[in-house]
Parts: structure tokens; sequence; C-alpha cells
């Protein structure tokens, strides 16, 4: 089968490899798409680890069952499954709590050493990945890629419900990338006035097919003014950083309201993670401060619900397609900002 190697910075190379064999708990798909997200072109952009075997990448998955061990009793060959990146351990303090993403042994399809992902023609997933991951059957009305598009949608899915966005709320999204187009999507259906900031003109183009209430350039514009006019003075109710930008998570506590919530959304470079936030408007106004990573299983299944009823409508979020062997110009699309979300179709 052929599979896809980050082999130095901002290089891929598709490579011949043997066919993954099932073990007795587990099942082969045969992808049939993989987003490209903003991990991965982090990932892409500084290189391959310097030690380890190579990984393939990839985790927003979808494929279809092409052989299953002998022990695999819940699939079938034929079963059209998406699949998500997370698998946790079921023992920790949090996975006894519900709380499957914060596992502390958590590892992660296409990321974590060792466990190989979704670039590539075909993939295996163990008997753990069904036991302790993310893995759903497709709805029939859905296809491979909207199917891959449900991995980015969940994370979004799972933060508006920690924030309880509502229709009384005026939220501020920071960024409209390809999350933060979702997040915008997702703030609308709950019914939420939006206003979205971007610099980059061709992504604020994009945006405008979502629907905001307002789009801002906040290299020309006063961010913070056209907020306070918004909310008569009083601040954004959510102000969800979409971005590896840390001076916006500054910004973003100067935007919202008194009791307000401020979400970092978007990882920082591992190099270099520090931000700065202003502690007294934190304490004074009781603003929470909300990290938002990942999601419980429960809401890759809600996404792929609200893609198959088109509350999000995937053509909107989906700008390219591209093919295996055409994965460096899909990472150079991502990466150049002229695109919302790039899929593989394997």
């Amino acid at each position: 089968m052929k599979a896809a190697f980050l082999v130095e910075s901002q290089y891929y190379e598709v490579r011949e490899v043997p066919d993954p064999i099932p073990p007795d708990d587990g099942l082969i798909i045969q992808v049939k798409a993989c987003g490209v997200c903003g991990s991965d072109i982090r990932r892409w952009r500084e290189g391959p680890p310097s030690h380890g075997e190579p990984l393939i990448g990839g985790h927003e998955i979808a494929g279809i069952v092409t052989q299953i061990g002998s022990h695999v009793n819940n699939y079938q060959v034929g079963d059209r499954l998406a699949i998500a990146p997370d698998v946790h351990c079921g023992n920790c303090y949090y996975c006894h709590r519900g709380m499957y993403n914060l596992c502390d042994h958590l590892h992660l399809i296409g990321i974590s050493p060792g466990c190989h992902g979704g670039f590539a023609e075909k993939m295996l997933v163990n008997g753990e990945m069904l036991q302790n991951g993310i893995v759903h059957l497709l709805p029939s009305e859905i296809s491979y890629i909207e199917g891959a598009l449900a991995e980015p949608c969940s994370s979004v899915l799972a933060c508006h419900a920690m924030t309880e966005t509502s229709l009384q709320d005026f939220v501020v999204i920071m960024g409209a990338g390809p999350i933060g187009c979702l997040h915008l999507s997702v703030a609308k259906s709950r019914g939420a006035r939006v206003l979205i900031s971007e610099p980059n003109p061709i992504r604020r183009k994009m945006a405008e097919r979502f629907d905001p209430d307002l789009i801002v350039d906040p290299t020309v514009q006063n961010l913070n003014s056209i907020t306070n006019k918004c909310t008569k003075d009083v601040g954004a109710d959510i102000v969800i950083c979409a971005n590896p930008i840390s001076a916006t998570h500054q910004q973003a506590v100067e935007l919202v309201r008194k009791r307000g919530k401020v979400v970092l959304f978007g990882g920082l470079p591992k190099d270099n993670p520090m931000t700065t936030l202003d502690a007294n408007r934190i304490h004074y106004g009781e603003i929470e401060v909300l990290g938002s990573f990942s999601y419980h299983p429960t809401f890759h299944e809600l996404a792929l619900e609200v893609l198959r009823s088109k509350n999000i409508m995937a053509e909107k979020v989906i700008t390219h397609q591209l093919s295996l062997e055409e994965i460096n110009t899909a990472f150079q699309t991502a990466a150049s900002g002229e695109a919302l979300k790039v899929i593989l179709s394997i």
C-alpha cells in the first residue's frame, strides 16, 4: 500500500509499504478520506522527531472495513467508519470520572509514537483503539469526506457545550481558519450573535459564507471599540481564541465582560507556549479563562448527526480535496491561509 511519511521539514514522502495485518481483536480499514489539521501543519513545519520510527500521520479519518480479526464481533466487512484520534487508558483518575480527553495516558492516532494514522491507503485499527478509542459508524447519508470532518467538529461542539453558548450571548472569535469558521457556525446555530476577527483578507471573505454578524480586520479596525459598541460597553460574553497566537489571549481578556468567558482553544507552539494575561482584570472582573482540548467520545457521535442534519454544512468548510500523492500540495495549501479545510481523498 501507499503511505505518507514526514521525512523532513515541510516534506512528505509517499512510500510503498507492506499492507497491515489485522490482529485477532482488530480490523483494517481502507482509508477514504483524512483531513489536514492545524496541529498537523505545526508538525509539518517542525519536521519529524529526531528519534523513533517514522510515523504515518493523519487523525481525521473515515474509511471502510476490509478485514476483521477473528475475535471482532461488533464490526463487519463493509462497515463505513469515522475514527477520531484519542485512545484513553480507561483506568486513570480522569477516565474513571468520564473525562477521557484528559486521560493521564492518552495516546493519539497519527500523532503518538507507534500509532499510525490515516495518511495511507489502509490503516490498522487494533483492539485498544476499538475498545478505548473513538470509532463510530457513518450514517448512510454522510459521505467519507463529511465523516473526516466530524473530528474537528467534535472539539468545537464540546467547547460550546462547556461555555453554554446561547441566544443571549455575544461571541467574539479570534481567527477565521477552519476551526474559527466551525466555531462561528456552531455559535450561530446556538443562537448567539457572532463577531469574527481575522487579518487575512482571503479568510475574511471565506468566513462570509457562515453568516457572521460582523467581520473585523484587526489590522485596520479597532476590535475593542467595535465590541464595546455592539454590546453597549458591556463587553463580549464569550471570546474564543481559535488560533495559535498568544497576543490574542491578552486582547481576549480586554474584550470580555465581567464574569465573561475566555477560551484558549488553539494551542501555542511547543517551543514558545507562554502567554501573558491581565491578572487584575481577571481577578476583579471574575473572568473565567478556560482551556478547551478534545472531547468526550459522545461529541464525535453528535458531530456525525450535526453533519447528517446539515446543521453544519460540510461544503462550506471543505475548500480543497487532493489525493494522497498530492499530500505536499495539500499541506502547502492548508498552510497558505488561502484555504479553509483541506481533505485528502484517498
